[in-house]
């Protein structure tokens, strides 16, 4: 099993803000228990949009809890490729999704069927064969 962050999900748990860190924490705990060995995954997307906040807001502890999250080894990184780019181009066309979200559920779905997305858009659900818990 892979767990996909959408940026949304790794700000929620990472910031600690109430009620929404307590409902990734509860569900990243009940996918590790039903899934020993799981692993977590990260587009780039989702490393700009959590570092563009703290940027912009000058708050260098923040950045630094995103960048040591970041700097995990056992972080599985999908890139966007061609590959990744062209199937959300399809997800933008055929579910109307906004090109951000469409590239975080081509770079979700580039991971095989065993994931689940974790996010607060229930947009997300729309998109044929994305496994989608969505935290709001």
């Amino acid at each position: 099993m892979i767990v996909f962050f959408d940026a949304c999900a790794l700000i929620y748990l990472l910031e600690g803000k109430a009620p929404f860190a307590e409902r990734v924490r509860t569900e990243v705990a009940g996918l590790e228990h039903a899934h020993p060995g799981m692993k977590v995954a990260l587009s780039r997307l989702s490393w700009l949009e959590c570092r563009v906040g703290p940027m912009k807001a000058g708050d260098s502890a923040a950045l630094t809890l995103f960048d040591a999250f970041f700097a995990r080894p056992d972080l599985l990184w999908v890139e966007l490729t061609h590959e990744v780019v062209e199937l959300a181009a399809v997800i933008r066309v055929r579910y109307g999704l906004r090109t951000p979200d469409a590239l975080q559920a081509a770079s979700c779905l580039q991971l095989g069927a065993d994931h689940v997305m974790l996010t607060g858009d229930a947009a997300f659900k729309r998109v044929h064969g994305l496994n989608v818990r969505v935290l709001a």
